[in-house]
């Protein structure tokens, strides 16, 4: 599965953190920043130049829920799963959002503008239920504004 990743984004990254010690995690945040996503090519390429065997990474990458190993869409949906939204209807908005993008959570829209995850909370109970599109949070959500909200970031030129 090689996407064939424009290495010279890595460059920069490696030659910053060049020689020294336990800056895998580091690195690999950075490279994710670059690429939105950890491509084969570039863990490869991680682990030549730090020295790290391959498996190694890939352990680190798939322990921690901050790294992906596929791509991402340009807009991260994040709905609330806690208590409060739940028994206020997240599972409702839910299910609205898996119809209207055509994916189910934990999944990205096949043009890479939408990928729709869950979270246990997101800290903003007096919203509930809450959503997050990016960096903005919407609360106090029924199905029809969860979709809306979700259809107006679709639009051309409406992206963070």
């Amino acid at each position: 599965m090689s996407n064939n990743a424009d290495l010279s984004l890595l460059n920069p990254i490696l030659e910053k953190y060049q020689s020294q010690k336990g800056v895998l995690i580091t690195v690999l945040q950075e490279a994710q920043e670059a690429y939105g996503y950890l491509p084969e090519e570039v863990l490869s390429t991680i682990s030549q130049e730090l020295r790290v065997s391959l498996s190694r990474i890939y352990a680190v990458v798939t322990f921690y829920a901050q790294f992906y190993l596929t791509p991402r869409g340009r807009n991260i949906i994040r709905l609330c799963r806690g208590t409060a939204c739940h028994v206020r209807g997240s599972n409702l908005i839910l299910e609205v959002l898996e119809e209207t993008l055509g994916i189910s959570e934990g999944e990205t829209t096949e043009n890479l503008q939408f990928s729709l995850e869950t979270v246990a909370c997101l800290g903003t109970c007096f919203l509930a239920p809450v959503m997050m599109v990016d960096h903005s949070y919407y609360g106090k959500l029924s199905s029809q504004q969860a979709k809306t909200i979700i259809e107006s970031y679709a639009q051309p030129g409406k992206e963070s």
